[in-house]
């Protein structure tokens, strides 16, 4: 196997994963993985809306929170998901317009 898409948990998204130089690969493969790729990227925004609902609600709850243990926990929830949302960001702004021409 050349390359592929694996899950990553944490995210919520499949991830290339790929072995060779991206100029290495066949134009065929190239196309192949930018294809998949940007059929992965169009959900990253769906997914970054989810995340941000969850982070509302955990607010909501934070605000009513008296308990301070529990306080803390809702915060280094918050923080997580605020950090997966950042990573999502990266990932959707990933640039994929590699030349699908071999070099010459």
């Amino acid at each position: 196997m050349r390359y592929q898409f694996t899950l990553d948990d944490r995210l919520g998204i499949r991830l290339p994963m790929l072995y060779l130089d991206w100029e290495e690969y066949t134009a065929a493969e190239r196309s192949e993985i930018l294809l998949e790729w940007e059929t992965i990227r169009a959900k990253i925004p769906d997914r970054i809306l989810a995340l941000e609902k969850v982070i509302i609600t955990k607010q909501d709850q934070l605000f009513e929170e008296e308990d301070f243990e529990r306080s803390c926990e809702l915060n280094s929830e918050i923080a997580e998901l605020a950090s997966i949302i950042n990573d999502l960001n990266i990932w959707f702004r990933v640039q994929q317009d590699y030349d699908t021409k071999p070099h010459q």
